[in-house]
């Protein structure tokens, strides 16, 4: 008697029926599928590229392609601070394969708060960044809401780092800023104002108000700000005429991989010696 033979002809269920299922950070780390991505950092005045941020994704072999956001849920710090050091690592090795082809900007790439705590950044910094003339150092951008109660952790965290010709971005600043603008002293080189407030601040009154928060705020402190999620140029009008110096976001180009990124840029530079010469 053949028992099940329905089951075994039947389609079961799909091993990620769910796309926005979250993936362990551990297996992703284990199993190689860690990719760093490269978003281009925009000055809103003039629109060239000052900068460039790595974001961590994973390179599933089924479902192709995921996100942070689906890998970070759940995960534990081990996970957690392991990721923050290879995405500094892979960082500093692009950087050097980026130069190579006349792209030697500074590059930014986010870590969770409990690196600062953990991890020695600033002995991994000194071991592995580049030694060329030319290397502008490294930002390393926390989010705010992790990092909210520790001040001091920022301070020192800044105070290491520059030694290593690095800095310290607040990033995910939102409409919250009460605890930021009653501190004496901030110890970031950037502050990054978050998707939500940055999204129709064009046309949504409150959310104009809050980036109008934020970048004043900077600008007291002598800090740079950079938006986050633009997507259209009337935001990014509006962003520029209130004073945030750069942004990213769709408008300019979602993250991509690298080979990708440096094929752009290279083709930009070739279009603009062609437009110098002609």
């Amino acid at each position: 008697m053949i028992v099940g033979l329905r089951n075994l002809f039947s389609p079961g269920p799909a091993p990620f029926a769910d796309p926005q299922a979250p993936i362990p950070l551990g297996q992703v780390l284990a199993r190689g599928w860690f990719e760093l991505w490269y978003q281009p950092k925009i000055e809103l005045k003039t629109l060239h590229m000052i900068g460039i941020e790595g974001r961590a994704c994973a390179r599933h072999p089924q479902r192709g392609t995921i996100p942070a956001e689906l890998l970070l849920p759940g995960a534990n710090e081990a996970d957690l601070l392991a990721l923050a050091e290879r995405t500094i690592l892979a960082a500093l090795h692009d950087w050097e394969l980026f130069a190579a082809y006349g792209v030697a900007t500074k590059f930014a790439v986010g870590i969770p708060a409990c690196a600062l705590r953990r991890l020695p950044i600033a002995k991994i910094l000194r071991k592995s960044r580049p030694r060329a003339a030319n290397w502008p150092g490294m930002t390393l951008e926390v989010s705010e809401p992790e990092i909210r109660d520790d001040p001091a952790l920022a301070a020192d965290a800044a105070s290491a780092l520059r030694e290593e010709k690095c800095t310290l971005a607040l990033d995910k600043v939102g409409a919250d800023i009460d605890a930021l603008a009653g501190l004496p002293q901030l110890p970031y080189g950037e502050i990054k104002i978050e998707r939500n407030c940055v999204t129709g601040c064009d046309v949504n009154a409150s959310n104009r108000r809050r980036c109008e928060n934020i970048v004043e705020l900077a600008r007291r402190c002598g800090i740079a700000t950079v938006a986050d999620g633009i997507e259209s140029a009337r935001e990014s009008h509006r962003l520029q005429a209130i004073g945030c110096q750069a942004g990213q976001g769709e408008l300019f180009g979602n993250p991509m991989p690298k080979n990708r990124l440096i094929g752009l840029m290279r083709s930009r530079m070739v279009g603009s010696l062609a437009a110098g010469r002609a």
